[in-house]
């Protein structure tokens, strides 16, 4: 496999964001293009992709917050969002299909986790469905249990890790 790039995201990326998100997630959990290009605009240092012979073939992006509770659906669209905040949220790590299994994921969310300490992160934290706890706990997060968040029709657990 070539060789694969982590970078921040740009402007020009979201067609390719919202390409992997739809491609990623049933329509009732995919983000609108309307709210990637609200993450892209409002905290691009929260959103990085994955290049790889300079096409964008994965993504991770957040928002950051002072509060514990990541259920708000609005915190999604970033209303609630604070950039100073000690707490990172990821609200989608996803890759196109064709390029799962390849350690993509891995290296965005490592990638991730130390830009998120860069920056004087506390704590990272996210919702995930049961089968993809294993997959976070063993990248060092801990299952916090059920969310009340019923997003897309979901059950969905809390993870976090503290940095």
């Amino acid at each position: 496999m070539d060789t694969i790039t982590i970078r921040m995201v740009e402007p020009d990326d979201l067609t390719a964001c919202h390409t992997i998100e739809a491609r990623s997630f049933p329509p009732a959990e995919a983000a609108w293009t309307t709210a990637l290009r609200t993450r892209i605009e409002t905290y691009p240092e929260g959103y990085l992709v994955a290049e790889l012979d300079k096409r964008v073939v994965g993504q991770i992006n957040s928002g950051s917050t002072h509060k514990e509770d990541i259920t708000d659906e609005e915190f999604k669209h970033l209303v609630g969002h604070d950039p100073d905040g000690e707490n990172i949220v990821i609200f989608s790590l996803s890759v196109l299909p064709e390029y799962r299994s390849q350690g993509i994921a891995s290296r965005l969310l490592d990638g991730f986790i130390n830009h998120a300490r860069e920056m004087g992160k506390s704590k990272v934290m996210l919702l995930c469905k049961h089968d993809l706890v294993p997959y976070y706990q063993r990248r060092g997060f801990m299952d916090g249990g059920l969310s009340s968040s019923t997003h897309g029709g979901a059950s969905w657990h809390v993870m976090s890790m503290m940095l």
